[in-house]
């Protein structure tokens, strides 16, 4: 498929009134065309990886075409001058959180996250933090000494009152307190520190995260029993702005 003959097919798969459910969920709505992501994985498999093809759809400026290059970028090809350029153009907490699973397979990963979680702009600061939380969930071999500086760039940013990058340390945190018992302990422990803060978006991060990680679900997986489901939005998306 050529990227005309992709736009044309997302075009038909537009739905207007979808926009405005989306806009609801805070996902932006310039060259949004309301696809779900359910149809649009569906698409991506039937495309395959291809690494140019992704190039060619990410410069459309189309939203579920950026999020559809993600979805069929190489992350092997992937150079950092790519994923400075792409995460320089994220206007939406959902183009910023599904293009950040292929950020989190490529070879740079680890330093993006360290380098992005210290710049200022919203989305690239939240992407280093949805790089932790996909790390952290995906991530089965990555050892515990893996996180623990990640740790330490949530607590650095904890005091950030924006509403997309907290949301993004806070999904971060936990998601590093439900990978075993002992980083369980340890989330917990930066938790109950935070939660000491004289900053809203700490006390914040803090107690939603404390909710999770000591709540019983939480435990029982900690301690190999469940594995929870991510809640999704009616777009289809994890709800995770």
């Amino acid at each position: 498929m050529t990227v005309t003959e992709i736009v044309t097919r997302l075009r038909r798969m537009g739905n207007a009134r979808n926009v405005a459910g989306m806009a609801r969920f805070g996902i932006a709505t310039k060259g949004t065309l309301g696809i779900s992501i359910y149809d649009l994985r569906p698409l991506a498999r039937e495309i395959g990886i291809d690494h140019h093809l992704a190039r060619r759809l990410w410069a459309t400026e189309l939203h579920e075409a950026r999020i559809l290059a993600g979805f069929i970028e190489d992350p092997g090809k992937m150079t950092e001058a790519q994923m400075e350029r792409w995460v320089r153009d994220f206007d939406s907490w959902d183009v910023c959180d599904q293009v950040t699973e292929v950020f989190v397979r490529t070879p740079f990963a680890g330093r993006k996250i360290r380098e992005w979680a210290r710049r200022d702009e919203e989305f690239v600061k939240r992407a280093a933090f949805a790089m932790i939380s996909e790390l952290a969930w995906h991530g089965k071999t990555a050892p515990d000494a893996t996180f623990e500086p990640f740790l330490k760039l949530i607590v650095r940013a904890a005091d950030d009152e924006r509403n997309y990058v907290r949301k993004a340390v806070n999904w971060a945190l936990r998601n590093i307190g439900k990978r075993n018992a002992a980083l369980n302990r340890r989330a917990i422990a930066v938790a109950r520190d935070l939660q000491r803060r004289d900053s809203r978006s700490a006390r914040w991060i803090a107690s939603d995260a404390l909710r999770e990680l000591t709540g019983e679900a939480v435990q029982r997986r900690v301690r190999g029993q469940h594995r929870p489901v991510p809640r999704r939005t009616p777009s289809g998306r994890t709800r995770r702005a």
